[in-house]
């Protein structure tokens, strides 16, 4: 589930995000807090450790308030089992509310030559509130490498199926 693991000096970082599966195991946005401690649980037992060092939520939760999400993040802070509260896809906005009630540690987001759209108004926010930014996909999901063009096809399951910047049509005009 996004779990991932990074040497640092004499210790491994432990990130992990929650909110993309939901109580069924269904791929559905779901951070209410009771499911937010259950997969922190769930985590901590298949990892084999007692804190996770980065927790990301992994995209914003139309239906639960950013508060609950935050203040769901900050008790499991005050638990122990968390060390640091990170969103990722997270706007300007959403970004300034989380951070008021508990301390927002990173940002992740798409970023590279080819989307931008953090420069607007995300990165000017993390520059201001003291938080990191961990950019994802910084060659375009791959097409800034030269290796995709319109005659690229992309096995079933690759999410790039479904962008529009991904079109046969889209990879022939950029």
């Amino acid at each position: 589930m996004g779990e991932a693991l990074a040497p640092v000096r004499d210790r491994v970082v432990i990130a992990t995000k929650f909110g993309l599966i939901d109580e069924s195991g269904e791929y559905q946005w779901s951070s209410r807090p009771e499911l937010i401690r259950s997969t922190v649980d769930g985590s901590l037992a298949r990892l084999g450790v007692e804190t996770i060092d980065l927790l990301y939520q992994h995209r914003v939760d139309p239906k639960t308030p950013i508060e609950e999400v935050a203040g769901a993040v900050k008790d499991l802070i005050a638990a122990g089992k968390v060390r640091h509260f990170d969103l990722s896809e997270a706007g300007a906005s959403t970004i300034r509310r989380a951070h008021s009630l508990q301390p927002v540690t990173a940002v992740q987001s798409e970023y590279s030559l080819w989307y931008r759209k953090p420069e607007d108004e995300v990165l000017p926010t993390c520059e201001e509130l003291g938080i990191g930014f961990v950019p994802f996909s910084p060659l375009g999901r791959g097409f800034l490498t030269g290796t995709i063009d319109e005659r690229t096809v992309f096995a079933d399951n690759d999410n790039r199926n479904e962008n529009p910047q991904f079109t046969s049509d889209s990879r022939r005009h950029n």
